[in-house]
């Protein structure tokens, strides 16, 4: 049947071929004067005895075209994701080098903040034991004052 409906089409455009060729022309021109219906017939009766293979060839192409776009939009939509998730990367990045460095300086206050209240209370413990030593002098001093007394000694 396929067969017979490829010589149906072939005989048809033949007849399309045949009605253009013998169609009156408008003198001094290359056109060519119609019967718009009987064309449209002859057009609709080829589609008709078109073979199903040709009708599904369009079909396929059409999907094809359509599963086309569709990657094409998946993967673009892959690609700003990628690209999102390299920047959220970068910026993570970014944010541990600023939280290292944050405590980083953190660290190093704390390290100087160490070294001056070591200095500072080495500093206090001195001046403590300095005002020890001059109340221990003085107490010594009245202590053997006090003996020099209890012995008549001056």
């Amino acid at each position: 049947m396929e067969v017979a409906d490829n010589l149906e089409v072939l005989e048809l455009l033949d007849s399309l071929e045949d009605y253009i060729e013998k169609s009156s022309t408008i003198p001094l021109s290359q056109k060519t004067l119609i019967n718009k219906d009987e064309i449209l017939e002859i057009i609709k009766q080829i589609r008709i005895k078109l073979p199903d293979e040709l009708k599904k060839a369009e079909w396929i192409k059409q999907e094809r075209q359509k599963i086309l776009i569709e990657a094409q939009q998946d993967a673009e939509t892959i690609l700003k994701e990628a690209e999102q998730r390299i920047n959220q990367m970068v910026n993570e990045n970014e944010i541990v080098k600023k939280a290292e460095k944050k405590a980083a300086e953190i660290i190093a206050q704390a390290q100087t903040n160490a070294k001056e209240i070591r200095l500072g209370s080495k500093d206090y413990a001195d001046e403590l034991l300095a005002k020890l030593e001059k109340n221990v002098s003085e107490l010594l001093n009245t202590i053997k004052n006090n003996r020099n007394e209890l012995r008549g000694i001056k």
